[in-house]
């Protein structure tokens, strides 16, 4: 099973940028700046697994709702392979879940990867969902 240590290993062999935020008795949680979109990442240890979620946008700033949903299950369904899109507190995240088990940095960096290729590939897509955002 991997610890708070190994983790913080994997961020630091990745070359991320981030800080610890937070500490629960042994339970770690980082907070990852994608250097090049600016995005933050928060990486969690939640029991036996390492949880990553970031903000896409708010809901309340989406002009529409169904047609949104539809275009997020279809690149949950096309295009991401570790991480999905899904709602929660009132926004739009990007969310995934690894378990620690028997986690190695290939799938650490893989997830890492793979939520910031969907940020910066569907950042123009999930523009035009904005209130007052041009198609």
């Amino acid at each position: 099973m991997r610890t708070r240590e190994d983790i913080e290993s994997y961020l630091m062999r990745s070359n991320l940028s981030y800080k610890t935020v937070g500490d629960d008795e042994g339970e770690g949680m980082w907070l990852v700046r994608d250097m090049k979109d600016g995005e933050n990442i928060v990486v969690h240890i939640a029991g036996p697994l390492l949880l990553f979620r970031v903000k896409v946008m708010d809901l309340e700033d989406v002009s529409d709702r169904v047609a949104l949903f539809e275009r997020l299950l279809e690149l949950n369904a096309s295009d991401m392979i570790h991480g999905s899109y899904g709602v929660a507190d009132g926004a739009i995240v990007l969310t995934a879940g690894l378990g620690l088990e028997n986690l190695d940095y290939n799938e650490f960096q893989g997830t890492v990867d793979d939520l910031t290729m969907a940020l910066t590939n569907h950042y123009e897509i999930l523009k035009t969902f904005r209130s007052g955002e041009a198609a």
